[in-house]
């Protein structure tokens, strides 16, 4: 297929057209008016062979430098989640929890099955991938190859690889610049009345904000008489945050009424005034609250003390980004091309969220003679025992929104090198040879602000009147002379100075290392006349071997190690030995235009292992004629566990999930409860995860075991020569990844436990002894890194693509869809399994619609001075997985949320050649400026945020850019 921005530059016309993702069958595609020079060789992503007229047997699917400018993007991985084969992953839309790295989900089966490659080779170490290191202005084309390609790249590559072929041959300058904004109208009325009547602020009518500027320069030249390039280039990028605040979905969090069809504006525990539970003496598990008014009175808790805790999380993180680097290739003879890479990147982008608090998790310990009691909360904590010096344990969830007290902000910073070089060069007629060495590193630094220490609130609770003032003990034993007393007895009752003593930053830093170093030998075995009698080609055949290496080293400070983070540090080796062979058995022939078969193995021997690993595939294309071509393959790849996974510390962090023994009248039953370690005395007392918001245990396992896949492709693509620039596409895909490396979700361990009572499930439930909850420092679900069961997914990818040049003008359709006929997760074998086709919910994730597409019409004036462009992205409707019958999915039936609308979005571009080498562009994304589909806070699961999933959905609104592009 031809891509046209590809016939434009082949031709000398302005690219000013379409780029839309359309199915190629090369990265250098021939155009009709111009065929290929046969001994030319051709490198297609997904294949290492370089012989002429190769064409892939795996789909792909390629994003031009057109598209990119045409979308406005300057995140690539934005580009990438318009695609339907793509699921949003880590991106600048998640900040609770976020690590600040830019990742993509090939076909739902995880970021980390896919591998991310520059110019054909490994990006970064795949446990540090990060789209934000790729410089976006000198993308010429981004490669999504479907189907297994460990036999060529190597592990990771399960459900394909994406390929960014990047501009290294420069020769003079480019500039690129591009500001954008959002600018959203909250007109939503039931959302406003929502929040309007829980007693919060409701939204700006039309902010204004979001606002991006990005700038890069380039500069190339020749030298050597045209043997040689050096290409250099520098982008800087600022982006501005978007607060939830400021649009109507999210100013509040939405939890779901009693009945569950409707929603009320939500909120955590922890809330301004002070939630208190105390676990021993004679209240012991009753719930009281600090009253609203200052006093120091306790009164029942009741959810009207809930804390709204979304205007200040951000719905998108301000970043900031530099990226800088170089390529360079010199030909000394045609038998030897030095050639070698730079690239950097420093990459600053903080979360934030609402501000810390004493939260419910944390066992606080009082005395029951702590002069900041007042009487009444002193009886009804400490009883007969008040004023004396017995002590108490209570949960305490104190939110400080007043005084001194701020937003917590994790500050993210990566600082990314990456080094290659090598030498290659033609030794004989259609033998090349090519090898090199490639180094990166990732160098993490995280700084988290604002975070209350729970170890100096519990010393600051531990009060005596001394002489009539209020201090600590630690000050008067000397175990901590700086301590400050801590009253959170009554709503802003924290003074200044106990502020400046209980906020504590955390530090923790990270380095990945990766060195990879290969070696090839490439043949095309035409000219030695090896090649069957009835093909015009010879038998082209690749040899190789590779070794990699990889190390991660994490440290973290004595708080953040107090909190529960642990330190960690491992490194593996793999040496490989590879080969892959195409053999063209038929062509030019009746019914025969081609007949081909390629082959592919790879033996991989890790460090970590005693045995070695092979991968292998096998694939058969068929062109009966010259306007139709079959084509087929299959692929055996694995994906051993990265280091992460294998030495990753262990901690707790937050997950969404509801508790189904908590409150008054738990859900299950006395007899369900205690197979997850629930007391006769503790049922009915036990606490509700906060905001259904439980706690997860995570972390790596040294003991896992490679996961192994087979992938089927199978299609036809249609390029009629009586249509021209006509090409149509149809490919049938199916993935089964076997011992899947991941953790088992929360959410189907307590679902699971209770609808089965399976003893393996229940026994991830890890409950506090002293409460029985299941979130905090002692009760939670365990989620570490393990082999599990399988995943499966299959479905069928449409593309078409057609330009024509009228008198009027030029108009060009594009058009790439997605339909999926599964997506199964088999959490452990022989236990069954679940689809989540059209399904989004605690279990399944973000929404995986049945249907996906996207579609361009582009039209171009006479002359080709500007494009008008019209982008449709559709994303079907999904059913919520509560309301299934399926046992592994089944929850709490909602009515609101059981269904999400099938969305469409438009975008409107366009482009002006101002003159020779000078473009304008600019353009409208979310035109009708619609809004995201509101969704239950427990209903969310991993990347959801802001009460929906602003990966999948935007969030921004309305979101307006203007750029130019100089080449001189």
């Amino acid at each position: 297929m031809v891509r046209l921005s590809s016939l434009l530059r082949s031709t000398g016309a302005t690219a000013l057209v379409l780029g839309l993702a359309q199915p190629v069958t090369a990265q250098i595609s021939p155009t009709p008016d111009a065929p290929a020079d046969e001994d030319t060789a051709i490198v297609v992503t997904g294949s290492r062979l370089q012989v002429p007229g190769l064409e892939s047997n795996s789909p792909i699917t390629a994003v031009d430098s057109a598209e990119i400018r045409l979308q406005g993007a300057v995140n690539v991985e934005n580009v990438l989640n318009r695609l339907p084969q793509i699921t949003p992953d880590s991106n600048e839309n998640v900040s609770n929890g976020s690590d600040g790295t830019a990742r993509v989900n090939l076909r739902n089966l995880g970021s980390n099955r896919n591998l991310v490659l520059v110019n054909g080779q490994r990006l970064l170490p795949i446990q540090a991938t990060d789209l934000n290191f790729i410089p976006s202005a000198l993308v010429q084309r981004i490669d999504v190859v479907t189907g297994g390609a460990s036999a060529v790249y190597g592990s990771d590559a399960v459900s394909g690889v994406i390929n960014f072929i990047l501009r290294d041959d420069l020769d003079g300058v480019l500039v690129d610049t591009q500001y954008g904004f959002s600018a959203h109208n909250n007109d939503n009325s039931a959302r406003r009345a929502l929040t309007r009547s829980a007693g919060f602020s409701t939204a700006l009518p039309s902010p204004v904000d979001g606002q991006r500027f990005d700038a890069n320069i380039a500069v190339g030249a020749n030298f050597a008489d045209n043997r040689g390039n050096v290409t250099a280039y520098f982008g800087y990028r600022e982006v501005q945050p978007i607060l939830q605040a400021n649009r109507d979905v999210s100013a509040c969090a939405l939890d779901p009424n009693t009945a569950r069809d409707g929603y009320v504006c939500g909120g955590s525990t922890n809330n301004e005034f002070g939630f208190f539970q105390p676990l021993s003496g004679p209240s012991a598990t009753v719930a009281f609250n600090n009253t609203r008014d200052g006093n120091k009175t306790w009164v029942p808790y009741n959810l009207g003390f809930r804390y709204n805790y979304a205007p200040l999380n951000f719905f998108q993180r301000n970043d900031t980004r530099y990226t800088a680097g170089a390529f360079a290739h010199y030909e000394i003879a045609k038998e030897a091309e030095l050639y070698g890479s730079f690239m950097f990147m420093d990459d600053h982008t903080n979360s934030q969220v609402a501000p810390s608090a004493l939260f419910v998790g944390t066992t606080f310990t009082i005395n029951c003679d702590n002069p900041l009691l007042s009487a009444q909360q002193g009886n009804l904590l400490c009883g007969s025992a008040y004023g004396t010096n017995t002590s108490q344990t209570t949960l305490i969830g104190y939110r400080p929104v007043a005084g001194a007290a701020r937003p917590r902000r994790d500050d993210l910073r990566h600082t990314d090198y990456r080094v290659s070089g090598g030498l290659r060069g033609e030794i004989a007629t259609g033998i090349r040879y090519d090898v090199g060495a490639l180094f990166s590193s990732v160098l993490f630094n995280e700084n988290y602000q604002n975070d209350i220490d729970p170890a100096k609130a519990n010393r600051a609770l531990q009060v005596v009147n001394v002489a009539g003032v209020p201090t600590c003990k630690s000050v008067i034993d000397g175990t901590d002379p700086n301590c400050v007393p801590l009253d959170v007895f009554r709503y802003n009752g924290i003074s200044e100075a106990a502020f400046g003593y209980i906020y504590a930053p955390t530090f923790t830093r990270g380095l990945d290392k990766e060195s990879v170093f290969t070696g090839t030998v490439s043949a095309d075995l035409t000219s030695y006349g090896v090649q069957s009698p009835w093909a015009s080609h010879g038998v082209g055949l690749v040899l190789g071997a590779e070794h990699r290496r990889e190390s991660l080293e994490f440290r973290a400070d004595a708080l953040a190690q107090q909190k529960g983070t642990t330190e960690s540090e491992g490194r593996f080796n793999v040496t490989e030995f590879f080969t892959e062979v195409r053999l063209p058995l038929v062509e030019d022939r009746p019914f025969f235009e081609e007949l081909t078969l390629t082959g592919g193995y790879r033996y991989s021997k890790y460090s970590t292992r005693d045995d070695g690993i092979s991968t292998y595939k096998g694939e058969i294309s068929w062109a009966p004629v010259r306007d139709l071509r079959l084509r087929g393959s299959y692929n055996r790849a694995i994906r051993a566990p990265n280091i992460s996974e294998l030495f990753q510390s262990q901690g707790l962090g937050n997950v969404s999930g509801q508790d189904p023994c908590s409150g008054a009248t738990p859900r299950a039953s006395l007899a369900q409860c205690q197979l997850t370690g629930v007391t006769a005395a503790q049922y009915g007392r036990i606490i509700a995860c906060p905001t259904d918001v439980c706690t997860q245990q995570f972390g790596g396992n040294p003991a896992l075991r490679p996961e192994e896949a087979d992938t089927y492709t199978a299609g036809i693509v249609l390029t009629p020569r009586m249509v021209r620039r006509l090409s149509l596409s149809v490919d049938y895909f199916n993935i089964k990844v076997r011992d899947y490396i991941s953790s088992i979700a929360p959410s189907l361990s307590i679902s699971q436990c209770f609808a089965t009572g399976d003893p393996f499930f229940c026994s991830l439930l890890r409950r506090d002894p002293r409460s029985g909850a299941l979130f905090g420092e002692q009760g939670y679900v365990i989620g570490t890194t393990q082999n599990t069961g399988s995943l499966k997914t299959s479905g069928i990818d449409v593309g078409a693509s057609w330009d024509v040049d009228t008198r009027a003008g030029g108009i060009a359709l594009a058009f790439q869809g997605t339909w999926l006929n599964e997506l199964r997760n088999e959490p452990l074998p022989g236990l069954g399994s679940y689809d989540c086709k059209g399904l989004f919910g605690p279990t399944c994730g973000q929404p995986t619609p049945e249907w996906r597409h996207q579609a361009r019409i582009s039209y171009t004036d006479p002359d080709k001075i500007g494009t008008i462009s019209l982008n449709w992205r559709y994303i079907g409707g999904t059913r919520l997985t509560n309301n299934t019958d399926d046992p592994f999915l089944e929850g709490d039936a909602y009515t609101i949320n059981a269904k999400l609308p099938a969305y469409s979005y438009f975008d409107l571009a366009g482009t002006v050649a101002v003159q020779k080498g000078l473009t304008f562009r600019f353009g409208v994304n979310n035109l009708l400026d619609k809004d995201p589909p509101a969704i239950a806070q427990g209903l969310l699961a991993v990347f959801g945020n802001g009460n929906t999933y602003p990966g999948m959905y935007d969030v921004a609104g309305r979101s307006f850019f203007i750029g130019l592009n100089a080449q001189f």
